[in-house]
């Protein structure tokens, strides 16, 4: 049975529960990376240090996991290269293989032939308009976008269904490919599976992708 390594923010409380629907398919291991809040400021951008992040993940190869998946979206809005340069730099170190979140989003919205996008958020609208150019980047266009204008992560696990689902059906109007609801830490596996038959579009959910990026090792 495969070992399955999880590193996820410490403040994060939703993906462990979510875990939980893998263990079929092996063991879940589990370590942390000190993440409080998310700001554009150089002192929370510094919670996602390389150094810091392999730092945590490399606890779980004493656990000779089989793989390790970085289970935050920091990459939305700091850009695809630094989960590029994690797994790079975790599997010279380690020699185990590892994914991340946002590389499984980026997976299934190229299978889903997606290019226009709507984005549900928790974040501020500073760091949303960031996620949106570093969309713009990957070549997507960003249709509509909706955040909760949130900075801590204890508050982002919070959030009402009812208002994720407003955020959802905001989004929908514009008629993306495809909507995203990024952030790991926010309770929207359930509802991006409910609200696709109500919005006739795919929703990708942080939380389930993470987990999902399981199956590609």
């Amino acid at each position: 049975m495969k070992r399955f390594g999880l590193l996820i923010p410490s403040s994060n409380v939703v993906l462990e529960p979510l875990a939980q629907k893998v263990k079929d398919k092996g063991t879940i291991h589990i370590s942390r990376l000190e993440v409080l809040d998310v700001k554009m400021d150089n002192t929370s951008r510094g919670q996602f240090e390389l150094k810091k992040q392999v730092s945590a993940a490399r606890l779980l190869s004493d656990a000779k996991v089989n793989v390790i998946i970085w289970g935050g979206t920091s990459a939305s809005w700091l850009g695809i290269g630094t989960d590029l340069r994690f797994i790079e730099e975790l599997h010279k170190q380690t020699g185990i293989s590892a994914g991340s979140c946002v590389l499984e989003i980026n997976r299934q919205l190229a299978a889903l032939g997606a290019r226009r996008l709507g984005i549900v958020t928790p974040y501020t609208a500073d760091v949303t308009n960031q996620i949106t150019q570093n969309y713009k980047s990957l070549g997507f266009q960003v249709v509509a976008t909706a955040h909760d204008n949130g900075e801590f992560s204890n508050d982002f696990a919070s959030i009402p269904q009812q208002t994720i689902a407003h955020m959802i059906r905001t989004v929908a109007v514009a008629q993306p490919d495809a909507i995203i609801i990024m952030c790991t830490n926010v309770a929207g596996a359930a509802l991006a599976q409910t609200m696709q038959k109500e919005t006739d579009c795919p929703i990708i959910d942080s939380a389930s992708a993470t987990l999902a990026a399981f199956d590609q090792f």
